[in-house]
């Protein structure tokens, strides 16, 4: 997994508990840190939470041969 993956996969992480914490408890934790959903700082990280979505969108795609993975032991070749 690249950096660029791995830093979209922890955005994308941060953007699922902030999504959560919303259905669960009405709270939007990025507005609250970055001065509302209305702030530039606020929209900017919702943008790139999207962008990193749509990065590990190609995960889904990628077989366990790309993740560097030998054979799994038991498995027929």
């Amino acid at each position: 997994m690249s950096t660029l993956q791995r830093i979209a996969l922890i955005l994308t992480i941060i953007g699922a508990i902030n999504w959560g914490l919303i259905g669960l408890f009405q709270f939007d934790l990025v507005a609250s840190i970055f001065g509302g959903q209305d702030s530039m700082i606020s929209r900017i990280i919702f943008a790139l939470v999207g962008l990193a979505g749509l990065i590990n969108l190609g995960l889904l795609f990628k077989g366990d041969e790309s993740y560097g993975r030998g054979p799994q032991p038991g498995a027929a070749q």
